[in-house]
């Protein structure tokens, strides 16, 4: 019986997952990565690690199951997305790379739009210029670091600098390459308009594959490293958040994922391009094939909860620091988090915006700021809902939930509450490694579509419905929580200015 390994190459480390032909987990290993942030606003990691991270990990798995390295029929690859990994004419690395969380490019993003127009900008890629994506780090080292840009031959996002070195192929997937802001969203490949406006070379933007596709077999070398078998194939794989909504079946239209880790997102397939006009969504293109998708991301969800557990009450687990929030009222008696930790991306593309706590009376306990926490990020990911209703996306069928954050009964149902919608779990925790692991079936044959692979291995396990109360109170705190952002952008802006 065949494996499929999916390997995901995330901020925090590197997991290596594998499935077998009915898609049922049979094994994962992960390994830590180290992140640098040499000065404020600069998030960076060192590739090296990437792919010792990834060496590590498919030995460990292999080891735990028993499996052979034989016994892999294809390996699919997922990972942080936006990263900018810049290799010279020998593939080597050139400095560190510049992640998705790097906030230092504010300037290049005006460039940009000056460039092309905002309106022109985003009809081409589906996006509007942000901090995180990768051509405005790319602008960054051409203005602050010549002698390294006069070097550079080849750009990678992360997950595909791995690629790099299981294949020795310079190549990636569309919905990667679509989070990078130099691929036209809606005919699948890079926008020669854009690399023009910008003069960024063409012959420096890898090739394109769709998500199930092969995109190169593994080496000699790697395979060496790793212990699995020269020749295997090597699939696009996705993005991350892609790559999870293929993990949570989230592959046809009407099905939403709604991911509730360090960052939050809210995810929906679509068959055709949909672009929010003033990008306030992403539009990329999906893991599946001919696919697309709508996102919002809001930077710290699950890890704003985490913030304040380690901030307030370090010594807590997470399960008991919420058991008393459950006896709060809705509303938290009009406490409102702002969950802006780290800057924001969906609704407001600020990364000068700012938290904070907003209506603290004497009769806040511990308790009533934990509940606001959890409040703050849900009506936050209803802004996204929002946002992508406007855009067009209305018919909702569905609300697949999953990360950390969704392993709370109470933060279910706040959710629920907030976005008036029915949220369903499924059987997979895996997530992203599990969709690249996936898509890797699909490239092998087992599967003959993405849909298939999903109906093999994916079941709905339980349901969180909306309460009459809950919506109708929510309703009223959303209203205000709405009111903080504008009221405070001003004042974050200048407290940036002073430290």
């Amino acid at each position: 019986m065949y494996k499929f390994l999916g390997i995901d190459s995330s901020t925090t480390g590197v997991k290596a997952l594998l499935c077998d032909e009915q898609g049922t987990v049979i094994g994962t290993a992960s390994s830590e990565l180290p992140l640098s942030t040499p000065k404020p606003l600069w998030s960076e990691q060192d590739p090296t690690d990437w792919w010792n991270g990834t060496v590590n990990s498919i030995r460990q798995v292999l080891a735990q199951t028993g499996i052979s390295g034989e016994e892999i029929a294809a390996i699919g690859l997922t990972g942080q997305m936006h990263g900018m990994t810049m290799l010279d004419a020998n593939g080597e690395v050139l400095r560190p790379a510049m992640l998705w969380n790097d906030q230092r490019t504010g300037p290049q993003c005006d460039d940009i739009r000056a460039r092309l127009g905002k309106k022109r900008l985003v009809k081409l890629t589906g996006n509007d210029a942000l901090t995180g994506f990768t051509a405005p780090k790319i602008l960054w080292v051409r203005e602050h670091e010549p002698d390294i840009y006069a070097q550079a031959k080849q750009i990678l996002l992360p997950k595909d600098y791995i690629r790099y070195m299981l294949t020795g192929e310079y190549a990636t997937d569309k919905a990667g390459a679509a989070g990078t802001l130099l691929l036209n969203v809606t005919t699948r490949d890079w926008s020669q308009e854009v690399l023009d406006a910008l003069e960024i070379p063409r012959e420096w933007m890898p090739k394109t594959y769709e998500g199930s596709a092969v995109t190169g077999q593994l080496s000699a070398t790697a395979a060496e490293a790793t212990g699995l078998k020269i020749g295997t194939p090597v699939v696009g794989g996705g993005g991350d958040q892609a790559a999870q909504a293929v993990g949570v079946g989230a592959v046809e239209a009407g099905i939403i994922a709604l991911t509730l880790g360090t960052s939050g997102v809210i995810f929906a397939s679509a068959d055709q391009p949909f672009v929010e006009p003033e990008g306030r969504m992403h539009a990329f293109c999906h893991a599946v094939p001919k696919r697309w998708h709508m996102m919002g991301v809001m930077l710290s969800a699950a890890g704003s909860l985490r913030w304040y557990r380690d901030t307030f009450a370090p010594d807590t687990d997470f399960g008991d620091l919420l058991i008393p929030a459950n006896d709060v009222p809705i509303g938290s008696e009009g406490l409102l988090f702002l969950p802006y930790l780290t800057g924001e991306r969906t609704p407001h593309p600020d990364p000068f915006a700012r938290g904070g706590f907003v209506g603290i009376t004497i009769r806040h306990t511990r308790a009533h700021f934990t509940r606001a926490v959890i409040e703050g990020v849900s009506f936050g990911l209803r802004d996204g809902f929002e946002l992508m209703k406007g855009a067009g996306l209305t018919d909702i069928k569905q609300v697949r939930v999953s990360g950390g954050g969704s392993k709370s009964p109470l933060w279910r149902q706040i959710l629920a509450d907030v976005l008036q919608v029915e949220l369903v779990t499924v059987n997979t925790t895996e997530g992203a490694a599990y969709g690249a692991a996936l898509l890797a079936g699909v490239g092998a044959g087992t599967w003959s579509t993405v849909d298939e692979a999903c109906q093999a291995g994916i079941e709905l396990t339980g349901s969180t419905k909306p309460t009459t109360e809950g919506i109708a109170a929510y309703e009223l705190f959303y209203a205000q929580y709405r009111e903080l952002y504008p009221a405070l952008k001003d004042i974050s802006h200048a407290l940036g200015q002073v430290v």
